[in-house]
């Protein structure tokens, strides 16, 4: 079995590679912006879940925006399980209406966020 840190790693690979795929077929095909958006994912630990975000950056290095992707929950609960892939409700918080896929199991999520169901 994965350990959840590459399990994490393969989401976030996941994501920027739909958005490569996405961008090599849209008429701006900037590659370069697919590079950077790819640097730009980034994961940050919380209480329940781990929350998946892009972090935009201008060309000085300063944060100009973030935008979350979706959340993972990190532990077994009486809902989810370890793995689960949540949409964002809002900032701070998943939709708990059900998980999206698992990153333990065979998944399949866009640029844009997790899979609606």
């Amino acid at each position: 079995m994965t350990d959840f840190t590459s399990a994490m790693n393969d989401l976030i690979t996941a994501i920027a590679t739909d958005y490569r795929e996405w961008t090599a077929r849209s008429e701006y095909g900037d590659m370069a912006r697919a590079d950077k958006f790819a640097e730009e994912l980034s994961v940050s630990a919380g209480r329940k879940y781990m929350k998946v975000t892009e972090e935009q950056v201008s060309d000085d290095g300063e944060r100009t925006s973030s935008r979350v992707w979706g959340f993972v929950v990190k532990e077994d609960t009486n809902k989810f399980k370890k793995g689960d892939i949540l949409m964002a409700a809002g900032y701070n918080s998943p939709a708990t209406n059900k998980a999206r896929g698992n990153i333990f199991e065979g998944y399949s999520v866009r640029w844009t966020g997790p899979n609606y169901l």
